[in-house]
């Protein structure tokens, strides 16, 4: 079986994010297509974060925290707002997606991808460290795509 793989559409993996989904644009999430997903997987996990980020705000900026995405989603639509997923909050101090907005130069965004034997206990107002807490010890597999967003 192939490694799980996350993809986009909008974007080849290391390539410009498009402009519509950062902050002070349109502010939605990118599409995302989900492959090769652990048949033992219970759902997904996927993180979106700014690691280049920790030099002008001090951390890695969060950017979306969703759990319990169901594992054979396929896709995920630009601009979702799911159903049966449960987002968290992001560094922007809101739940869901918050786009891009680098504030010094053109920074890369990590979207890392989950897949887990479980289902996560956690409510909307779960930050990404208890994310990762609860996520412990369940991570059967995991994907990443990386974009980059101008200042």
């Amino acid at each position: 079986m192939a490694d799980l793989q996350l993809r986009s559409p909008a974007f080849d993996d290391g390539e410009r994010i498009p402009e519509e989904h950062g902050y002070s644009a349109a502010n939605t999430n990118p599409p995302l297509e989900v492959e090769n997903v652990p048949s033992d997987a219970s759902s997904l996990l996927l993180i979106v974060d700014d690691p280049d980020a920790e030099e002008p705000a001090g951390k890695v900026w969060d950017h979306w925290l969703i759990w319990n995405i169901p594992p054979d989603i396929g896709r995920i639509p630009a601009g979702w707002e799911p159903d049966e997923a449960t987002e968290g909050q992001n560094d922007f101090g809101e739940g869901g997606w918050g786009g891009p907005s680098p504030p010094d130069r053109e920074h890369t965004y990590r979207f890392l991808l989950y897949a887990l034997d479980t289902s996560l206990d956690l409510s909307p107002a779960a930050d990404k460290d208890d994310v990762y807490d609860a996520a412990s010890g369940h991570v059967v597999e995991k994907a990443q795509l990386t974009g980059t967003y101008p200042a």
